[in-house]
């Protein structure tokens, strides 16, 4: 039989004559053949099979052995044995070498065969070792795919236990071996194909056998962090990834990353070749471990890795957009590295250039998902244009070409780019020793206590938080300056644009401290403010006259603009600085003599209004009283530093009809309103403190009253907190609780006619250094008539039936709403500490996100304008603004020094009942413009109300980056060197987590913040 198939293989008949043959010899196996015959048959058919030449003859060779395999079984056994597949496999058949496809082929024809017999058993065996030696060989991928196909139909011919798992490790490093040489999309199809094979094999094998899982991946990054230049692993080892447990991401990344074995130049090269991997058609998951090993070294503060890979990488990871097989992939990776590389705008400006040829290509390209991915990608295009804005250059083409599709709402995008940051990464994967102090969830930066700084830091913070005052000072062109304003330029970027949790601003202190205050000692917040904002309009205003001073040159308009801004100088501004345009107002003080009712007024500028407390609050409330049976009827009020101490006995406040003002009762709390009304409220002069009439030629007994003729953008009002003890000789604090209205009524009287008096100019308040006690209070109320005064006073003669009329003066209303609050812990001028409240304004009506959050209730027309300042009520539907909501909770902060957390106007208003020495010291109001109400030369006229962050200038841009790029260094040094204390050192860790636990005022365990509502705290300093 064997002789008539050779013949006829041989012969020269046609195709369907042989064929009818075969089937003939195919037929008679069932018959009775002789042993050598099916011996004989098998020889043939095997030669067939291995070396046909061509697919006829292994077709004849295949149909022949398999229908004399099947009806003689025990002579297939005694011809296909172990001898035989050993042989096959270690020396190939005849010149076909060992390592050929089609003897894997061969083998797995005759297993399917013989797989009823005993025999088999013993061929498997064998098989088990030769795969293990095969593989270790590097077989190309198509050998690879066939014993891969071999071993998923037979997995009793896969090695067990140990020589399972190295043939599992062996298996990973032959596929790094492979390449793909295919130029033809058939062909590579083909390829992709056979590596396919080969990972479905190991997920298999790791799905029987999970041992084998793990030493299978860390053969996996020994491969890819090989630092071997001769030596490129396949990224058809991207194929593996989709087969390993997504809940295996947290554990192998935290044991990568926290490694100390793995040095930094092998965990480059596993990075980077993990982002090749994205390369990778079909493979699902690359771009969740690309990410996760990216989070994990940000947590460990492997921030060079983190620096060279996305530098080095970006604009791959970019171009795979253009793949759509890969595209969602890769936009996921390439938006972790742009938004958490936010220390540079490098990264973001290597794609730059390739940003608009993407975005009209998705428009066109006509596929079902490209307009989602469009959206997606012009997302995160216009964060990063957020983050780095300053460069028209180079986005104007790209906001061109995007301007018809949806941009993200601005609290969107400082959400992600908060949440994003390497600094605000989970520290899940980190030791305790490891984490790192990143920024709070507020994204606000707080400043690090440089030795009783207090002061300054809840100063600064709530001028940051002035929102107008801060996007107006960062517009300001000051390069190449070194003035005041500069300085605080550049701490205002800090503080927006760092990535530090807090940053200590040790130039500006030393810039912005007075003289007289010592270094590291206490001192007084609203001491620091005038004098801050004093130094501000004085250095401002010498600018302003030097700039007036040269000579004039032609030049265009457009020139002496710029040239203009390069000083602050704004030319709506009309000759004014920018302190004064801010926080700048005006008072009116009229004296009228009681007995001829002649007036003398004098206009006087401010940039805050002390509040004094009535004397029956102070001694009713001051903790003083120890010791004495009662307080002394009138104190004096002072700074927490030393403020006046000559005491205001021959003065009393009278409250007159017209002034709708009541004294403050136990049933009635003190309001900020009413404090407000005391001090505008007419004040008797008579005895010691008499008025010299120049119409009398003689003291005389006089009526001074106050009255705000223009209103400040930013009203600063200071509450005097601190008196004077006449008897005792000691300052005491008033603990008065003060009822903190979020919005307020401030009455303004409009000036019909300008007063008769000589021109004054702007003045804050000068604080003498050998004095260090004058105070905006005492200036505005002076004791005795000052020679200087009586000269730039006018005397202006009214009638009495005049005064009868009323006031020449008609008022109206100026609305504010509550923008921060500096709080004062502590029991005496001696001892306590500062923090401070703020809050999210953002539009220019001086409402907060979301808009007319808190939107005045008010009925203007309405009856006549009260003449008192009072506190406004919320409308109806949105009288719960004031309950801890969600959103009112993103809205209030507390800076705390270093410490920023989300806070509630609920927490303002109630800090004083739960921490009774916590009290409100400055507050500070934003002027909110009614709808249809003119702005009467404010902000808003002047064109200052910016309704978003300005863009960062190159000298301020180049410091932060210069200084986030220190910090990353400084960071990944600190966890080197905890990490290596860590490994030599057997103690454990305690974290000192002791001020979580304070209340807001302290500073540590001991101090006069908060103290658990006590008044028996010892005494510290304040810091």
């Amino acid at each position: 039989m064997d002789k008539i198939l050779e013949g006829l293989i041989s012969s020269d008949h046609s195709v369907p004559v042989k064929k009818a043959i075969v089937k003939k010899v195919v037929e008679a196996a069932e018959k009775d053949v002789t042993e050598e015959q099916c011996q004989a048959l098998f020889v043939l058919t095997t030669r067939l099979l291995l070396l046909g030449e061509d697919a006829f003859q292994k077709q004849i060779g295949f149909q022949v052995l398999e229908a004399y395999a099947r009806y003689h079984r025990p002579e297939f056994e005694q011809f296909f044995t172990k001898d035989f597949v050993l042989s096959l496999l270690q020396q190939g058949y005849e010149q076909l070498d060992r390592k050929d496809p089609a003897i894997i082929d061969y083998i797995h024809c005759c297993l399917r065969l013989l797989i009823s017999c005993p025999s088999v058993l013993e061929i498997f065996s064998v098989i088990q070792v030769e795969v293990l030696r095969m593989v270790c060989e590097r077989p190309d991928p198509a050998l690879c795919a066939r014993f891969s196909t071999l071993l998923s139909d037979f997995v009793q011919c896969i090695p067990r236990e140990k020589s399972g798992v190295l043939f599992c490790q062996q298996l990973v490093r032959t596929i790094s071996y492979f390449q793909c040489f295919a130029s033809q999309e058939r062909e590579l199809r083909e390829y992709v194909g056979q590596v396919t094979k080969v990972s479905t094999l190991l997920q298999n094998i790791w799905k029987a056998d999970p041992t084998t899982l793990l030493p299978s991946l860390q053969e996996v990054f020994s491969i890819i962090s090989s630092t071997d230049p001769s030596f490129d692993p396949s990224i058809a080892l991207a194929s593996l990834v989709q087969h390993i447990p997504v809940q295996m991401i947290t554990v192998l990344i935290k044991s990568l990353t926290t490694d100390q074995n793995v040095r930094d130049a092998s965990m480059t090269k596993a990075l980077c070749r993990m982002i090749d991997w994205l390369s990778w058609p079909l493979a699902q998951h690359v771009d969740s471990w690309v990410i996760a090993l990216l989070k994990g070294l940000a947590v460990v503060q492997k921030f060079t890795i983190l620096i060279d890979v996305t530098l080095l990488k970006i604009e791959l990871v970019f171009s795979r957009l253009w793949y759509p097989i890969v595209r969602q992939g890769a936009l996921n990776v390439l938006s972790h590295m742009l938004l958490s590389f936010q220390h540079s705008p490098e990264a973001f400006h290597l794609v730059v250039p390739h940003v608009v040829h993407l975005a009209q290509s998705l428009k066109t390209d006509g596929l079902p998902n490209s307009k989602a991915f469009l959206l997606q990608f012009t997302e995160l295009i216009h964060c990063m244009m957020y983050q780095y804005s300053g460069f028209p250059d180079l986005y104007d083409h790209i906001l061109e070409a995007i301007k018809d599709l949806p941009k993200p709402v601005e609290e969107k995008i400082k959400l992600v780019l908060n949440q994003s940051a390497w600094t605000s990464q989970s520290n899940s994967f980190a030791s305790g020793l490891l984490r790192h102090a990143g920024k709070s969830e507020t994204g606000k930066t707080g400043l690090i206590n440089l030795g009783n700084t207090c002061f300054m830091n809840s100063i600064i913070q709530t001028l940051f938080m002035a929102t107008d005052f801060r996007r107006h000072v960062l517009s300001l062109n000051l390069n190449g300056s070194n003035t005041l304003m500069k300085k605080l330029q550049l701490l205002f970027a800090f503080l927006a644009h760092t990535q530090r949790a807090a940053y200590a601003p040790r130039n500006f202190l030393e810039a912005s401290r007075p003289p007289w205050f010592n270094n590291g000692s206490q001192q007084d917040c609203s001491e620091y403010l005038r004098f801050l904002l004093d130094r501000l309009h004085e250095e401002e205003k010498t600018l302003q006259l030097l700039e007036s001073t040269k000579p004039n040159v032609d030049t265009s308009s457009k020139e002496q603009e710029s040239h203009s801004s390069e000083i602050g100088i704004k030319p709506e501004g009309e000759g004014t600085t920018l302190i004064e345009r801010t926080f700048g107002g005006k008072l009116i003080t009229g004296i009228r003599c009681m007995q001829c009712n002649c007036v003398s007024e004098k206009e006087e500028p401010f940039t805050d209004l002390s509040l004094a407390f009535c004397p029956s609050t102070t001694s009713r409330d001051s903790p003083g009283t120890q010791g004495t049976s009662e307080m002394p009827k009138t104190l004096c009020q002072g700074s927490v530093n030393g403020g006046s101490e000559v005491s205001e006995t021959s003065s009393a406040k009278v409250p007159p009809t017209s002034v709708q003002f009541a004294p403050v009762t136990n049933d009635s709390p003190l309001s900020v309103p009413d404090l407000v009304n005391y001090f505008l409220a007419p004040e008797i002069l008579d005895e010691d403190n008499a008025y010299f009439c120049e119409k009398c030629v003689s003291l005389q007994r006089a009526e001074r009253t106050m009255k705000v003729v223009s209103a400040p953008e930013y009203l600063i009002l200071t509450l005097l907190r601190f008196s004077y003890d006449a008897k005792c000789h000691v300052r005491r604090k008033i603990l008065e609780n003060v009822t903190i209205p979020p919005l307020i009524r401030l009455p303004v009287h409009n000036v019909s006619t300008p007063v008769q008096c000589s021109p004054t100019s702007f003045s804050s308040v000068q604080v003498d250094p050998a004095e260090s006690s004058e105070n905006l209070a005492k200036k505005l109320k002076p004791s005795q008539r000052d020679e200087e005064e009586e000269e730039e006073e006018k005397v202006r003669m009214v009638g009495e039936e005049e005064l009868r009329q009323g006031d020449p003066m008609p008022i109206h209303s100026v609305h504010y709403v509550l923008s921060s609050v500096v709080m004062h812990s502590g029991i005496s001028s001696e001892s306590g500490h500062y923090y401070s409240y703020g809050r999210n304004i953002n539009g220019v009506d001086g409402t907060q996100h979301p808009p007319n959050h808190l939107a005045i209730k008010d009925d203007p027309g309405n009856g006549p304008v009260e003449d008192s300042c009072s506190a406004l009520s919320l409308s109806s539907e949105q009288g719960s603004a004031l309950a801890p909501s969600s959103q009112e909770a993103k809205d209030w902060l507390l800076f705390n020094d270093s410490r920023v957390t989300f806070t509630s106007f609920q927490s303002v208003q109630n800090i004083t009942n739960r921490f009774p020495k916590d009290t409100a010291y400055v507050l500070m109001y934003r002027r909110q413009e009614l709808p249809g109400q003119s702005t009467n030369g404010g902000l808003l006229a002047n064109g200052m109300r910016q309704s978003t962050e300005p863009p960062l200038q190159k000298e301020l841009l180049d410091a932060i980056i210069k200084d986030n790029k220190l910090y990353l260094q400084e960071q990944e040094l600190n966890a080197r060197t905890q990490a290596l204390q860590a490994s030599s050192s057997s103690c454990s860790f305690k974290p000192n987590g002791s001020d979580d636990n304070n209340p807001p005022g302290s500073c540590g365990p001991s101090g006069g913040g908060g103290g658990g509502g006590g008044l028996n705290t010892i005494s510290r300093l304040v810091f």
